[in-house]
């Protein structure tokens, strides 16, 4: 009987060029005891913030968000290679995004097309991918237009984020500075974007939209308003092909609250029983209970262990929850019961300067 090979859990971690970061740390993760092993680190001193990995797992991707190049000051993407026994990265190519400030950046299932959220210049671009794994030409760039109520931060559009649906079929892209979630069409075939008949959906005015989760089911999205601290909730009928706000008030700061609302990041669990979403202003992680019609209940509030929780990643097996602390240098451990939802801080923490984003790779 051949013995059966064990897995290894790879976890990469997305940074500011700031206090001494290097740039994309990779550990390895001790599922056992809830520890990590630094095993490299890949040097980019343009802030590769935010990852996203190859449907395949073969394959890395960054944006390096103060990257400035060309007549039109773009930023610009890396890919890299991803070696299928340690995890390790090795450097493939780099590509202009023809956007300015690069933020997000997201892989099609089918591991041909990469889109790339623009916040500086308040555009999304659609990148080609190639079979070694490499950028390929911009195919497609959206400038949207417009602005929102906040004279300081949304005087234009400010795109923060593209997340699919789970069918792949829709985009859902988030943007701070006019309030709006944009709902675009995916043509595979065409490797186009087009705008679907209910083109946006808009938010409270000042909300600020900045991230969506979809649920598994892909009935719901929920949104997470960096400017107000609330979470939106989109109701899509997959056979009608429409799309409907359900609620854009649901809050997750105590009443009393008076301090800094500050959205950070927001996940639905793999099960889709829950949702975590934190406030970066008082470094708190709110925890919801979902419904079968997709309405939250809220369950709890944990105090995250560090200042500005900017991204967490949620174990797909069920197990932990992982916070990135972009201000503090730290990324702190909780163990999850995925019955309950519940979380529970292990007092492990690992220490990576500015940590933005963190996403994990199951080599097996």
């Amino acid at each position: 009987m051949t013995p059966t090979k064990p897995v290894r859990e790879i976890v990469y971690v997305g940074t500011y060029s700031v206090r001494g970061s290097q740039g994309i740390y990779v550990f390895s993760f001790n599922r056992a005891n809830g520890t990590f092993v630094r095993q490299q680190t890949v040097a980019n001193a343009k802030s590769p913030s935010f990852l996203a990995i190859h449907p395949s797992g073969r394959y890395l991707y960054s944006v390096n968000e103060e990257d400035d190049q060309g007549d039109d000051h773009s930023g610009t993407v890396n890919a890299y290679a991803i070696d299928p026994q340690s995890g390790e990265l090795s450097f493939i190519n780099q590509q202009r995004t023809h956007g300015q400030a690069p933020c997000h950046i997201s892989i099609h299932p089918n591991g041909r097309l990469a889109f790339v959220s623009n916040y500086g210049s308040g555009s999304l671009s659609v990148l080609s991918l190639l079979d070694d794994g490499s950028f390929g030409e911009v195919v497609q760039r959206i400038q949207h237009t417009g602005k929102g109520v906040d004279p300081e931060r949304q005087n234009e559009p400010h795109v923060h984020s593209a997340i699919l649906s789970a069918d792949s079929r829709f985009l859902y892209v988030s943007d701070l500075g006019t309030d709006k979630i944009y709902l675009y069409a995916v043509d595979e075939e065409n490797a186009t974007l087009t705008p679907h008949s209910t083109p946006y959906i808009t938010v409270a005015p000042g909300s600020g939209p900045r991230l969506v989760s979809v649920h598994p089911n892909d009935q719901f999205i929920y949104c997470v308003n960096e400017m107000s601290s609330t979470v939106a909730i989109i109701r899509r009928d997959i056979a009608a092909n429409t799309f409907e706000l359900v609620d854009d008030n649901v809050r997750f700061l105590p009443e009393s609250y008076a301090g800094e609302r500050s959205g950070g990041d927001i996940h639905v669990d793999a099960a889709g029983r829950y949702l975590y979403v934190t406030n970066r202003g008082n470094n708190a992680l709110a925890g919801f209970s979902i419904g079968t019609e997709g309405r939250l209940t809220y369950c709890s509030l944990h105090y995250t262990g560090g200042d500005e929780p900017r991204n967490f990643l949620v174990d797909d097996q069920g197990d932990y929850l992982f916070v990135g602390h972009q201000e503090t240098d730290r990324i702190t451990v909780f163990q999850r019961d995925a019955a309950t939802g519940e979380l529970r801080a292990t007092g492990q923490e690992l220490s990576v300067p500015a940590s933005v984003c963190l996403l994990m790779l199951r080599l097996e």
